[in-house]
């Protein structure tokens, strides 16, 4: 008997890859939730899955969620400048508890790339390969949630505006990545593994192509230069921090950072990637 354990539980991407565990027949008592508000996981709960309160900010929390597990799928904190730290001590619980496998959520080209999102995942990384425990480090691009949850605002305005050029981004639903995660937690890998996970490439252009072809109204790539991007943003409301956040995304796409390609991620669905239409057209309804 495996124990199988997803951190973030209750999250987008954590309580789609317990579904998909539940899905592909492993048995709900072999199935940990590691969630901070265990009220939030009462489905789970009615399901059978073992839910247990672990916080990543909360060390004291970790070694009791952890206990007897097996596999863990480490799903990355959303607290910008608490990463490293809060990874470091879910790493060292599971290395504690005897945990046999670490399976992270990092970024697109970790090791390389310049993106802002990258060196915290760069540094729970080296923390991952420190720990003495096997790990597979799967390096997902871009949600493409990212985009459609502003299909709205494209509609609206006829534009996608970014700093991209033409970079390409390899986009895939977040759907698409919970159930390679559980594909991965599921394989019986050896040693240290990394999966550069996204779909096929597309530019922000092709984007507003997809957007126009989708919802028959007319959208348009329009591209500024990082800095007049940063004051367009900043002109529409949005702080200095978060508009140099943006445009940083964009100028690591400009870059070719955030272009995966979608072997590795086909291969761990065994099915293609689902194509940015399909995710447009689920957001549209």
């Amino acid at each position: 008997m495996t124990t199988y354990a997803v951190t973030g539980a209750t999250g987008h991407l954590g309580r789609r890859a317990v579904e998909e565990l539940l899905d592909r027949g492993v048995p709900a008592s072999d199935v940990v939730a590691v969630v901070r508000r265990p009220e939030a996981a009462a489905d789970l709960a009615d399901h059978g899955v073992q839910v247990r309160h672990g916080d990543y900010s909360r060390p004291d929390t970790l070694s009791a969620a952890l206990a007897g597990v097996d596999r863990l799928l480490l799903v990355s904190g959303s607290e910008p400048g608490q990463r490293v730290a809060q990874h470091t001590a879910v790493v060292e619980a599971a290395a504690t508890a005897g945990v046999r496998r670490i399976v992270y959520t990092s970024i697109a080209r970790a090791d390389t790339s310049a993106n802002p999102l990258a060196p915290e995942h760069r540094g729970t990384e080296e923390v991952l390969r420190g720990s003495g425990v096997p790990v597979t480090i799967l390096r997902n691009s871009w949600y493409a949630e990212n985009y459609t949850a502003r299909l709205d605002e494209y509609l609206a305005t006829g534009e996608v505006v970014g700093a991209a050029a033409d970079g390409r981004v390899s986009v895939a639903p977040r759907a698409d990545y919970a159930v390679a995660a559980a594909a991965a937690l599921l394989a019986d890998d050896d040693g240290t593994v990394v999966r550069e996970l996204g779909g096929p490439g597309v530019t922000l252009a092709d984007l507003a192509t997809v957007v126009t072809e989708v919802t028959g109204t007319a959208v348009r790539y329009r591209d500024l230069p990082a800095e007049e991007l940063v004051a367009t943003l900043q002109g529409a409301g949005l702080d200095a921090g978060t508009a140099g956040f943006v445009a940083g995304i964009d100028t690591s796409i400009a870059r070719g950072e955030l272009d995966t390609g979608d072997a590795d991620l086909a291969a761990l669905l065994g099915r293609p990637v689902t194509p940015l239409a399909d995710a447009v057209r689920a957001a549209r309804g």
